[in-house]
């Protein structure tokens, strides 16, 4: 609702006639340079002082259209200079130019500009470029090309152009803020559809309307909205997410309590005082599920719930008294009977503290199931587990496989995977399987290429762990 007000207000009031000074003008389009020019600077420094390319490029994105936004302002006719084409042209050129300057943070980057010196230096350059184009116009009035008049067909293809390039931001940082469910991700959404909706009026309406002066407004809202969040995103993590590419859901599992909730770190740092060879399998598991869901196409709200329902599936052993837990050898039946309770007991745990999904809370209580309702604690058949508890039990039982036990050591990978193969369709899913399989590949094949030495298949292991 929030990021259609603008559109409403534009259509319904849009086309009043107004007759505005152009002091009014002056001042307002210079406040949103200032506004824009001081978004420009913190994210520009932010990105040079953590290296971070594309947040450099944001804020190289911020810093044109903070110029072009000065000119605009500067150009005013009856101000400072008199009638000239400038005024047209920057106002026109503002967020297109912007938008595509911001598009090339979601993908990848020219060897040349991959570091954060040339990118600065390449700002420079386009400040200066446009700095000089701009005054060089506004003292020669002949050098500005004809500007497309509103409503022409030049300037409404123009307009499709911009609003390409804003659809996929717009996009892009609706994906992200679907996985993080984070108010600052959605803030970043509504202003990008701000500074997009400001584009028409811009280009399809005069001096004279309403709605290109309420333009104005809108941009500015945008621009503020934009760089605020960015740099609060900035502050608090490593990098500023809608706006450089889209979060990947391992990333949920890396850093959970900036993109989960302190509620869910709180419970891992638990179980890892606990049991730290639980919490860590529990950490592994989760990052390869998200993983395979991933390749399996699951949308970004069950991505988000199987990190979640990785991190916490086994949040239940916190009740299993520390004698079964960390017994040096093989567990009796009497002891087997009470570890088979943690589902039940992680879903009522979950249930108690509140603030989990229901679809968290099913991945907890049904992890250990099986196709063939051989499972545990409900032994239930294959038509009442979705995809995500078969993706999470394969990743369960492969990462408990591989991982060493007092009793026993590690299996090897092969060994693993072919023991998942032998029971594909009778315990586990086959796609499930073929996607682990996938998954283990990719992370092999990038190991490769990070390292010249020849090493083994990636073990995803280490330490000793109980894990039934």
């Amino acid at each position: 609702m929030a990021a259609g007000v603008p559109t409403v207000l534009l259509t319904t009031i849009g086309h009043f006639q107004v007759s505005i000074t152009g002091q009014v003008h002056f001042l307002s389009v210079g406040f949103s340079a200032l506004v824009a020019a001081v978004a420009a600077a913190g994210l520009t420094i932010a990105g040079a002082r953590r290296s971070d390319t594309r947040t450099v490029l944001v804020g190289t994105a911020f810093a044109v259209m903070a110029t072009l936004l000065a000119l605009h302002g500067l150009a005013t006719p009856g101000v400072l200079v008199g009638n000239n084409g400038v005024v047209a042209f920057t106002g026109a050129a503002t967020l297109p130019v912007g938008g595509a300057i911001l598009a090339l943070s979601v993908i990848r980057l020219p060897s040349p500009v991959r570091r954060v010196r040339p990118l600065l230096v390449l700002e420079a350059i386009l400040l200066v470029l446009v700095t000089g184009l701009g005054v060089s116009a506004i003292l020669l009035p002949s050098l500005v090309p004809a500007v497309p008049a509103a409503n022409s067909p030049s300037a409404l293809a123009l307009l499709a152009a911009a609003l390409a390039v804003y659809a996929i931001l717009i996009w892009r940082a609706l994906r992200t803020s679907l996985l993080t469910r984070r108010w600052v991700d959605f803030l970043v959404v509504i202003g990008l559809v701000w500074l997009a909706t400001a584009i028409v009026p811009a280009l399809t309406m005069g001096y004279s309307d309403l709605g290109w002066w309420m333009g104005h407004e809108v941009e500015l809202d945008g621009i503020v909205l934009v760089g605020l969040m960015v740099a609060l995103d900035l502050a608090r993590t490593t990098q500023s997410r809608p706006l450089v590419g889209d979060l990947r859901a391992g990333e949920l599992v890396k850093a959970e309590e900036a993109f989960l909730g302190s509620h869910v770190r709180a419970l891992t740092k638990r179980l890892a005082e606990n049991d730290e060879y639980t919490e860590q399998h529990t950490r592994r598991v989760a990052h390869l599920a998200v993983q395979v869901g991933e390749l399996l196409g699951l949308s970004r709200s069950r991505l988000r719930a199987l990190a979640i329902g990785g991190l916490v599936h086994d949040i239940g052993k916190l009740s299993v008294p520390n004698a079964i837990l960390k017994k040096p050898n093989a567990l009796d039946d009497d002891e087997y009977a009470v570890i088979m309770k943690h589902p039940e007991w992680g879903n009522q745990l979950l249930e108690e503290l509140g603030g989990f999904s229901a679809p968290a809370r099913r991945l907890v209580r049904d992890h250990h199931e099986r196709l063939d309702g051989n499972g545990y604690p409900r032994r239930l058949p294959a038509d009442h587990l979705d995809l995500d508890t078969r993706i999470l039990t394969v990743c369960d039982v492969y990462d408990a496989l591989i991982s060493p036990r007092v009793y026993r050591p590690a299996w090897t990978q092969d060994d693993a995977i072919a023991l998942l193969r032998r029971e594909t369709g009778t315990a586990f899913d086959t796609r499930c399987v073929a996607a682990l399989e996938q998954v283990l590949m990719r992370e092999a094949d990038r190991l490769a290429v990070q390292s010249p030495r020849p090493h083994a298949a990636p073990q995803l292991v280490a330490p000793r762990l109980r894990s039934a």
